[in-house]
């Protein structure tokens, strides 16, 4: 019996440049490695794409959503897609057929993989913590605006104003973290706790291009750093040296971290529609997050406090768990001891700490093991992880010790978590 013919033209994925902000989400998000990126673009390799959508629902822009019908013998190489600014127009049937392509084949989206192969995550030889990842809000999330200012958006940009910028940790050798407050005047620019926006540096990069934005979590609540003004504010850490004690000089977070009061910048966005929280009475939220990752942290902790403060909401549990180098490197250490003790559980881990053993995130959420495992069955109970990628497995693999050691099935109680949409991952 002939082998079957491989497919004359196949659906090839790919990234949309000029709405792509480099968050590194889609890259984190593939399991098979297929994404990679440089300075400029991040590119899908045809030959590794096992389609399996992963990396889809985390995006915040929808600029990883694109596909293009082209020949299987000619897919658009790694080399082509780190030089673009934009897509390549669709192929007509005319020029898939000169190219190689049978154009009655249009209809039939095959890849270049076995026919009706699926990629499973099951079979992966190590633990993946994305496949508990969250796709949809919690049903009682506000409503997002999303994309409202951008390349492909009515207006490119909006211009806000510094009107502030302080340094939110100690003086370090190797790096520091400002928090910056942006004000957008008469322009709507809503947004909501655990959205991003795109911040857009001034000048030309390397390749004599202008930069891309960068993407940066909004650290206010909805109505504002200051309450009742059209104003957000920015958690940035800039780093100076590197392992080997180099300088480094990053373009947009450094360009953000010397801004002035007055000074304008250009912005895009508001990016995200997963990572929200939850707004119905006693819903309980559980926050994990190292350095900047506190951003949306804060915005979240932030509109609660205001909240209760009002007396109109009854607001459930708040868990915080806070990890950095040390006490200096930790943003906002100051405000965070101020807040009452019966309004959020603040547990913080320090893994540099001279004298002491090292304690990551983790490791705390382990100690409070009696305290998480009753939340893993709450279907109240939401988990938000933000941060550096390495630390996403640690912290699923902690919630399953969790669950194993209070007699739980990690497959049935992980499985619940994922269905009810409770597990929000959001690193980089």
């Amino acid at each position: 019996m002939n082998a079957p013919l491989e497919p004359a033209i196949f659906r090839q994925h790919l990234i949309d440049p000029e709405i792509c902000i480099r968050c590194n989400t889609c890259e984190a998000a593939c399991p098979v490695g297929a994404i990679t990126h440089d300075e400029r673009n991040y590119v899908v390799a045809a030959d590794k794409c096992k389609l399996c959508n992963a990396c889809i629902a985390p995006c915040p822009t929808g600029a990883i959503d694109n596909w293009r019908m082209v020949p299987s013998v000619q897919p658009y190489s790694l080399t082509e897609q780190f030089g673009w600014d934009a897509l390549p127009a669709e192929l007509t049937a005319d020029e898939l057929a000169g190219q190689g392509g049978a154009a009655d084949a249009l209809a039939e989206a095959t890849v270049l993989r076995e026919p009706g192969a699926v990629l499973s995550l099951d079979a992966e030889p190590q633990f993946d913590a994305a496949r508990f990842r969250a796709t949809l809000p919690p049903w009682s999330a506000a409503h997002p605006y999303t994309n409202l200012y951008g390349p492909k958006a009515a207006q490119t940009s909006v211009g806000a104003t510094v009107v502030g910028n302080v340094r939110v940790t100690e003086v370090g050798r190797q790096y520091d973290t400002h928090h910056i407050v942006l004000d957008f005047g008469t322009m709507p620019f809503p947004v909501l706790e655990g959205q991003s926006i795109g911040i857009i540096a001034p000048g030309m990069g390397a390749d004599g291009r202008p930069h891309h934005p960068r993407q940066y979590s909004v650290a206010s609540p909805r109505n504002g750093e200051r309450p009742g003004y059209n104003n957000l504010s920015l958690t940035v850490k800039r780093v100076l040296e590197d392992h080997q004690g180099n300088p480094v000089h990053g373009v947009a977070s450094n360009y953000l971290c010397d801004l002035r009061v007055g000074e304008s910048v250009q912005v895009t966005g508001p990016f995200g529609a997963t990572f929200l929280m939850p707004n119905h009475p006693r819903s309980n939220i559980v926050m994990i997050c190292t350095g900047t990752g506190s951003a949306p942290m804060r915005a979240m902790t932030e509109w609660r406090r205001r909240l209760r403060k009002s007396g109109k909401f009854e607001g459930g549990k708040l868990l915080l768990f806070f990890g950095a180098r040390t006490q200096q490197d930790l943003p906002y250490f100051g405000p965070l001891q101020s807040l009452p003790k019966d309004f959020i559980d603040i547990n913080f881990a320090f893994s540099r700490t001279p004298g002491q053993p090292k304690r990551y995130v983790q490791d705390v959420m382990r100690e409070r093991a009696a305290d998480l495992a009753p939340m893993l069955l709450d279907t109240n109970t939401y988990f938000y992880v933000c941060g550096l990628k390495a630390m996403e497995e640690g912290v699923v693999l902690a919630l399953r010790d969790i669950a194993q050691q209070a007699g739980l099935s990690w497959e049935t109680a992980g499985a619940t978590i994922k269905r009810e949409n409770r597990l929000h991952l959001e690193t980089y």
